[in-house]
């Protein structure tokens, strides 16, 4: 996703204090297709014109059963009003080029995962995000070594708690120039090197269709490492149809038949209207 978005997310917390104003909306379910071997998210700043109880209602509606990239004021509601999981916290310190590669950064990373860590166990989130940051001429070695300290720093606390921590995998070549975790085996490298199984990849498959493609193969060989999928059409970023070149349902089925118990969540900007985009996607990677 790109910075400013992201950073828009932020202006769109006030929004969050409406969902209070909505009776009567507590535990609601969606229709769940009973078929479905693939559970879907979608990431709320796509969305974030839309407000949020309003978002989250019509999420509940198509059947979703949780909402991506949630600050903890936003998950508190999804999951007391509309009975949504979050997929992924948001946790206070977060950005995508201040990364995990530059210890000066360490710090403020640490201390926010391990104060939300704990809280995103408690609401049942299975993940956190954090990023590898850019370059900025770095030497690849010490961006490794430093990202492993970061990393090492946060696993017991991610292990304690069941909760994992996610780094994502992001495209230097149209979104995020500079950005370190632009490829797989940069990302998977590190993970080996913390060796946690709370500390794993957040395979965003838009981005590394732009800088890899052979997005099946490359996840299947580095399966263990990935714990949280993002989608996206290629190019421009949009809906998940035929004006893009990837076969979601294709790409959702494999990840369905290798057992995956993640997340499969929608990041894509919509050129049409918006909810109606985000239900075609949902049925189409319904497997």
């Amino acid at each position: 996703m790109s910075d400013v978005s992201r950073r828009e997310l932020l202006g769109a917390a006030a929004l969050t204090a409406a969902g209070a104003a909505l009776p009567g909306l507590a535990g609601a379910q969606g229709a769940r297709p009973s078929s479905a071997r693939l559970k879907q998210s979608v990431c709320r700043w796509c969305y974030n014109k839309i407000p949020l109880p309003e978002f989250f209602k019509a999420c509940v509606d198509m059947g979703l059963p949780a909402v991506d990239l949630l600050t903890e004021e936003e998950w508190t509601i999804a999951k007391r009003d509309f009975g949504l999981t979050c997929s992924t916290g948001f946790p206070a310190v977060r950005s995508i080029p201040d990364g995990i590669n530059n210890t000066k950064f360490h710090d403020g990373i640490v201390a926010s995962l391990t104060e939300m860590i704990p809280k995103a166990a408690k609401a049942g989130i299975p993940n956190v995000i954090t990023f590898f940051g850019n370059r900025r001429g770095q030497d690849l070695e010490e961006a490794k070594v430093n990202s492993v300290a970061c990393l090492n720093r946060i696993k017991p606390v991610a292990e304690a708690e069941g909760v994992t921590v996610i780094v994502e995998l992001l495209n230097s070549k149209v979104n995020h120039k500079d950005y370190l975790g632009d490829n797989t085996p940069y990302g998977v490298d590190i993970c080996k090197r913390v060796g946690s199984p709370r500390v794993k990849l957040l395979y965003d498959i838009y981005h590394m269709q732009i800088m890899e493609g052979d997005i099946l193969r490359t996840m299947g060989d580095n399966w263990d490492y990935i714990a949280h999928l993002h989608t996206g059409g290629v190019p421009g970023r949009n809906e998940l149809d035929d004006t893009q070149e990837l076969q979601w349902k294709t790409i959702a089925k494999w990840v369905a038949d290798k057992g995956y118990q993640g997340y499969f969540a929608h990041e894509f900007i919509p050129t049409r209207d918006p909810l109606t985009s985000l239900r075609e996607a949902v049925q189409l990677c319904t497997v």
